[in-house]
């Protein structure tokens, strides 16, 4: 069973949760600004966006004492790999889905301005 946040630890707690949500959305936007408007050098700084999010999980998951049970381990880095990986296949479906409509040039992210 999950020990409850000490009260000193609510603020930890508080602010790492925020910061997850953060630089979840930042990793996200920057991928898809990246991707969309073909810019390959914005991709480093969406990785660094990740690696604000990775801390930030971590230092949630300490501070809320996740990771002294080991479903709860588990769960944590799944989420952290899923992350990582999620926006490269969302990226491929939207393209794989959208190649078929090469003729309609308003479906066509690549080309979008």
């Amino acid at each position: 069973m999950l020990e409850p946040v000490k009260l000193a630890n609510f603020f930890i707690v508080f602010f790492s949760a925020a910061a997850v949500i953060l630089f979840g959305a930042t990793y996200a936007l920057i991928f898809a600004w990246s991707r969309i408007k073909a810019r390959p050098g914005l991709m480093p700084l969406a990785y660094v966006a990740y690696m604000g999010l990775f801390i930030s999980v971590l230092v949630l998951a300490f501070a809320a004492h996740l990771f002294h049970n080991e479903l709860w381990s588990f769960i944590v880095l799944l989420m952290l790999a899923g992350y990582l990986i999620a926006p490269h296949a969302i990226w491929h479906l939207c393209i794989g889905t959208h190649a078929e409509t090469e003729a309609a040039p308003s479906l066509n992210i690549s080309q979008q301005h």
